[in-house]
């Protein structure tokens, strides 16, 4: 029996007034995950535990057979296993974006998509200019980087460490949403010094000169210490692998002992390449019997409130995922697969919410 679990982060959407009272995923073109509804059963999927924030993080734990509540520990650990970072036991591993900030307000959280080279170059320059003991920042694909910061120095303040995701505040005021309680003293001075040392970086005087997001500070968030769970191999006797572009479904991979490959033309937005992924993803189940496929691209419209981009983002998952994998698993004959979102995306709030999210899974014993 062959698996496959195809994930278009996002996709679940609201009606919208400008398709007419339709949701993104109704109005696009989708033949293959229609084909899969009719030959299977479809339903809803809660992915969100209640009282947990919503996020792929979550939800894709959830989905995999994870319960959050007992496994999840925070975003940055699990970005940091895709990077094959090893924190020490005594060190917080916290998310660091690149974000683009102006007249107080949170612009941009992704810096206007900032390439993985350039975000190096910066990283780089953050650990020779901040130069902190204990704080160490490592850097992942885009905007998407890691930091570590050794326990000790996370003693000030009071209460629970509350820090809010970039992506969450767009177009709002930084001041009410920066860290705050323990450990937050240390978060905001970093924040804070990063300013002036991303500024001066060349790169960014060039993304100014071309009117383009410069990624001018840093913002810290998901926080947690790295444990690892039971393998999904212990759990249900499946080898596995997972095709994504984002460090935090690689590293969710990795740390339940899923195969996490490099996928050349990965990139976690709109030019993702949709045919290398499958490609991978066939060439995976030649040698193992379960595969994850994870697409970014309709997630990063729904931030970015961008309608044409995530109806398109849909369809190319619907032709150039769906359609192969599930032309390639009928060949084998015995399959089962699901396709879904882990989570909403609304254009209309740019956040994620904790709506169940709908599903369609057709194969063997289904429907």
């Amino acid at each position: 029996m062959k698996y496959a679990l195809l994930i278009c982060d996002g996709m679940a959407d609201y009606p919208l007034e400008k398709l007419q009272g339709k949701t993104p995923l109704q109005v696009a073109r989708t033949p293959n995950l229609d084909r899969l509804a009719r030959q299977g059963t479809t339903g809803l999927a809660a992915t969100i535990p209640e009282n947990m924030t919503p996020g792929s993080d979550v939800a894709s734990l959830s989905i995999l057979g994870y319960d959050p509540s007992k496994y999840y520990r925070g975003r940055g650990p699990l970005e940091a296993v895709s990077l094959d970072i090893q924190p020490a036991p005594d060190e917080v591993v916290f998310r660091c974006n690149f974000v683009s900030v102006s007249d107080g307000l949170m612009q941009d959280y992704s810096a206007g998509h900032i390439s993985s080279t350039e975000a190096k170059v910066l990283i780089d320059a953050l650990n020779k200019s901040l130069n902190v003991d204990g704080v160490t920042f490592y850097s992942g694909v885009s905007y998407r980087n890691v930091t570590t910061i050794k326990e000790h120095l996370l003693q000030e303040g009071k209460g629970e460490l509350r820090c809010v995701p970039p992506h969450a505040i767009i177009g709002q005021p930084i001041e009410p949403n920066l860290p705050s309680g323990q450990g937050s003293p240390l978060l905001r001075d970093l924040m804070e010094r990063s300013r002036e040392i991303l500024s001066a970086q060349p790169i960014n005087q060039v993304k100014i000169d071309l009117q383009e997001n410069p990624a001018n500070m840093i913002w810290l968030w998901g926080g947690g210490k790295l444990e690892s769970p039971p393998s999904f191999r212990e759990r249900f006797g499946v080898e596995g692998t997972v095709i994504a572009a984002v460090d935090l479904i690689k590293g969710i991979g990795k740390l339940i002992g899923l195969h996490a490959p490099d996928v050349p033309g990965a990139t976690g937005y709109y030019d993702t390449d949709y045919d290398a992924k499958a490609s991978h993803a066939i060439d995976a189940l030649e040698k193992v019997d379960f595969v994850v496929v994870h697409v970014e691209a309709a997630d990063e419209a729904g931030h970015n409130a961008d309608i044409l981009q995530k109806i398109t983002a849909i369809e190319r998952f619907d032709a150039k995922i769906v359609a192969r994998v599930v032309e390639r698993l009928e060949q084998w004959g015995e399959y089962r697969v699901v396709a879904m979102p882990d989570h909403y995306t609304p254009i209309s709030v740019r956040n994620h919410t904790p709506d169940p999210v709908p599903f369609a899974i057709s194969g063997k014993g289904i429907g």
